[in-house]
């Protein structure tokens, strides 16, 4: 129904009350004619309304009914149209949230949308779902991005059989797949036990560039030896002349290189460059994944070509045989000849080399028991040999340690320390050299080795340097238990506490010179005798006694404090001992107790004498606290006046430096929220200042307006800390939100300092904001300060106000432990609109608990609620 036909439907309901309403006078006319004998003309109407007054009144009826069909009408048009306008907005948040889950539905999980609050719970499980979707969808993405370029690079290793143009082709494609500019793949050569550039690829060029790394040198080679990614976002000007086997023209952002281990064995090295400023952590997983499959394939290829060069070796000594075949049929006879004598010096040779065997099968016995391990290095400093006890002492077998395993195994010092005897023996020949160094066997335990070297290069029996090295742990171990059990002496003898070891049979093992000073013995009169022969004073007695049975039965430490009666010749006062007994173990067999004591005499008395002093502090502070409430507005009387009000007062010690304040003169009303600077005591006495003279300027002038009474308050704060003297250096201040309140103009005045006032009307939070200047205060020289500005208020039914001080927005809480907030105050406002100031008081009481939760109150807190 459009806005005529409703006018018009109003119109003729109008007409239709006021025809109605003409019943009324008619009837009152017939029943006044008829009972009165009054005709129809105009001197018997006249005297009729004369006689009968009463009748005047039933005209109004015809207008009274089209006024009450009117105001109900546009009652009743009110009430269409706010349902209208939330019918409205329900259907349109309706279709935003289903184009939303539609955009979901598509795949758009980038699409934005914004919830209503906590309350639109299908908003944010829309969200929540979203974002769920959106973190599987990555994770997908991601997972088949590297399935992908793994099934790329598994194409290529199937098509190719030859190493050189596999590397190539594995690189290019690997390239191009992680979007990179440069990149080498480095193969391990096994024989020469270096890595040996294969291929390259640098701005679309192939270049085949001649590099060789060893083991450790460079960052190649540093992969290789750590066998494990190296990553480098910082890349020296001269990388690539030193370290890299990439060209270009160019400096690359970073790099990243990729060790290709197949069975904890290295088979080659890739490295890729980018002027990206970083790799993706998708890209080095992948690189990570796909470097076990490449080097299982590198692995099989050497194994190929290897077995390739045999077959042609076989087959070249196949052809050489078959030549020589002759020439072996011809000396077969010759052989024939000299075969009689040869069995002859056999059965001589047979004999001495059974004798040789047994003389190196004792040796072999010898050398694989030693408790040493004897090696000999060529003048290249390569072992070419290792006496079988490596086995058994460090775990390799010698194999494994002529491939590397014994310099791999070393620490950087240990290489130092290597180098350097070494270079030692070769400059003095005829002098032995001892080193120490610490080396991992192979099951991961670090050990100590002491080595002696030898010179023998020109021995022709040794040809080397010999070096004959023994596990050296024991004797470091037995070294430092001995140097801290010195310290550990030295440390006891000197302690001025008491410290005693007894057996768990009750006899002294150890007692340091500060017995004597307790009990009036030496250490040696009661070492190697039990409590039962020694004379001591009977606390220190009993309590050796009753511990040594108590650990026994329960073995862990006990804590007691002691009191030590006083001696005469040996202490003249009684004395505190704090004694701790401590169970000592020999292979899980409780073996002693050791008793160390403490004298907390000193620390006893000036923990009394603290006690003492916090108790009188908290009493006065407990009595401030009373003088204090004394002087605080009073909720029922305030109520009184402003019976829709609440306080929300929370201090943060027993004294509070925030402090509400009311005054009620003439027909004005004054109340504020007043926030010291500090808290607990400064702030307390401070807020006493601030109460008087507020009280003494409204109680003079009830004129001024509220931005003048914070005017007066400003100077007489800076009057009475003598602020405003030459060489003031008190800087303590106030904020206020301060209400002058008259109920017979409705009016209200506010003034503020760096604090605001909110006014809720209706559904429109309105915000007035206080002056940016503190009251109080050293006055600035070279500049005018400017008066409080006053701000009036007529105030309507059911306006309601809201003030109060920082301690409220300023409390940290919340799960990311961040302020509490003006703003969440004002959405708290507003989302509660239609709650009564009593709901407002409990809510915030209720969110502030569960905001602050475990974490400390910062400051005090105060809110003050008002409704007209």
């Amino acid at each position: 129904m459009d806005g005529n036909k409703v006018n018009h439907s109003q119109q003729n309901l109008i007409i239709g009350g006021f025809a109605i309403g003409l019943i009324v006078p008619i009837i009152s006319w017939l029943l006044l004619i008829i009972g009165h004998d009054y005709s129809f003309s105009l001197s018997d109407i006249a005297r009729m309304h004369g006689e009968t007054p009463i009748i005047w009144f039933t005209y109004l009826f015809p207008i009274i009914t089209s006024l009450g069909i009117y105001y109900n009408q546009e009652s009743l048009k009110k009430i269409s149209s706010k349902f209208k306008k939330e019918l409205s907005e329900r259907e349109q948040r309706i279709n935003k949230i289903a184009d939303f889950a539609k955009e979901i539905g598509q795949g758009n999980y980038e699409s934005q949308f914004e919830t209503s609050g906590n309350t639109d719970l299908l908003g944010n499980s829309l969200l929540l779902m979203r974002d769920n979707l959106l973190e599987n969808s990555k994770k997908e993405a991601d997972q088949s991005w590297i399935a992908e370029g793994k099934d790329i690079v598994s194409n290529i290793l199937r098509m190719h059989n030859k190493m050189d143009e596999l590397s190539y082709d594995v690189l290019v494609n690997l390239i191009r797949y992680i979007k990179v500019i440069q990149g080498a793949l480095y193969i391990y050569d096994d024989e020469k036990k270096v890595l040996v550039n294969m291929s390259t690829y640098a701005y679309n060029r192939k270049k085949y560039v001649n590099q060789e790394f060893k083991i450790g040198h460079g960052l190649i080679g540093q992969c290789a030896y750590e066998m494990d990614i190296i990553y480098r976002t910082e890349i020296s000007d001269d990388y690539v002349t030193i370290t890299s086997g990439i060209l270009g023209d160019k400096k690359p952002k970073s790099i990243l290189i990729v060790p290709l281990i197949s069975d904890e064995n290295l088979q080659g090295v890739i490295e890729f460059a980018s002027l990206e400023e970083s790799f993706s952590d998708l890209t080095i997983q992948f690189l990570r994944e796909l470097g076990e499959i490449l080097s299982r394939t590198i692995f099989n290829l050497k194994v190929n070509q290897r077995t390739e060069q045999l077959l042609q070796e076989s087959q070249k000594m196949t052809e050489e045989l078959r030549e020589n075949e002759e020439q072996l049929r011809q000396n077969a006879e010759e052989m024939r000849a000299t075969q009689e004598e040869l069995e002859k010096s056999n059965e001589k040779l047979e004999a001495q080399i059974q004798k040789v065997e047994n003389a190196q099968k004792r040796l072999y016995s010898l050398l694989e028991n030693a408790s040493e391990i004897i090696s000999i290095y060529d003048i290249n400093l390569k072992m070419s040999y290792v006496s079988p006890s490596v086995t058994k002492i460090l775990g390799f077998t010698p194999e494994e340690m002529m491939r590397g395993k014994d310099m791999d195994r070393l620490t950087r010092r240990g290489e130092a320390l290597m180098a350097e005897m070494f270079t030692y023996l070769k400059e003095n020949p005829e002098k032995s050299y001892t080193i120490q160094y610490t080396y991992m066997k192979k099951n991961g335990e670090k050990i100590f080795i002491e080595a002696t070297g030898r010179n023998l290069l020109d021995d022709p029996a040794i040809n080397g340097i010999i070096i004959n090295s023994q596990d050296i742990t024991e004797r470091k171990r037995a070294e430092k238990e001995e140097r801290l059990k010195s310290k550990m002496q030295a440390l006891s003898e000197n302690s001025v506490d008491l410290i005693v070891r007894l057996s768990t049979a009750g006899q002294f093992f150890y007692a340091n010179p500060i017995m004597e000073d307790y009990v009036g013995l030496k250490p040696k009169d009661v070492i190697n005798k039990t409590l039962k022969q020694v004379t001591i004073v009977d606390v220190l007695q009993n309590y050796f006694r009753e511990t040594t049975i108590e650990i026994k039965e329960d073995p862990k430490k006990l804590s007691k404090e002691l009191k030590i009666p006083a001696i005469q010749g040996v202490h003249e006062e009684e004395r505190i001992m704090s004694i701790d007994a401590i169970p000592e173990f020999n292979e899980n067999e409780l073996e002693t107790i050791l008793f160390v004591g403490h004298d907390v005499t000193e620390a006893k008395r000036i923990e009394h004498e603290i006690q003492e002093k916090n108790k009188k502090i908290e009493d006065s502070i407990n009595y401030a606290e009373r003088i204090q409430g004394s002087i605080l507005p009073d909720n029922n009387i305030i109520r009184e006046y402003l019976p829709k009000s609440f306080i929300f007062y929370v201090p943060r010690d027993v004294v509070s430096g925030d402090f509400p304040w009311f005054f009620k003169k003439g027909e004005n009303i004054y109340i504020a929220a007043v926030d010291c600077t500090g808290h607990g005591v400064p702030g307390a006495l401070l807020s006493f200042i601030g109460y008087f003279i507020l009280n003494n300027v409204v109680d003079k002038d009830v004129d001024l307006t509220a931005a003048e009474v914070c005017d007066q308050l400003h100077y007489g704060v800076r009057t009475t800390l003598k602020q405003d003297r030459e060489g003031a250096n008190a800087r303590d201040g106030m904020d206020i939100a301060l209400c002058k309140i008259n109920f017979n103009k409705k009016e209200l005045q506010f003034a503020g300092a760096h604090r605001p006032l909110y006014m809720l009307r209706g559904d429109e939070l309105i915000q007035y904001k206080g002056d940016r200047k503190a009251i109080g205060g050293i006055p600035h020289k070279n500049k005018q300060e400017k008066d409080f500005t006053n701000h009036v208020i007529n105030y309507q039914k059911n306006d309601k106000f809201f003030f109060f001080s920082d301690g409220l927005p300023d409390q940290l809480g919340g799960p990311e432990k961040k302020k509490y907030s003006a703003q969440r105050i004002r959405e708290a406002i507003i989302e509660n609109k239609d709650i009564t100031m009593e709901g407002f008081h409990k809510y915030f009481e209720q969110d502030f608990q569960q905001w602050k939760h475990d974490i400390k109150q910062i400051d005090d807190v105060l809110l003050i609620g008002i409704e007209f």
